[in-house]
């Protein structure tokens, strides 16, 4: 069995992170629901709109 290094060598994968932050945002507003998330709710919470908008705004492709 190998041991990683300790110190200075971790790797951040910032993907990962974004995709871990989300699911925990989305398992806190499922706790918090009184009944199951409707696909708007959850699309809400993952900010889904945000990202299809883009930077350029809605309706505007982004480039």
């Amino acid at each position: 069995m190998r041991v990683a290094p300790v110190g200075g060598t971790a790797v951040q994968d910032h993907v990962a992170l974004a995709e871990i932050e989300l699911c925990g945002e989305l398992i806190i507003a499922a706790s918090a629901a009184e009944d199951r998330l409707s696909m708007e709710s959850i699309d809400q919470v993952l900010r889904v709109a945000e990202e299809r908008e883009g930077p350029s705004g809605p309706g505007r492709p982004s480039r």
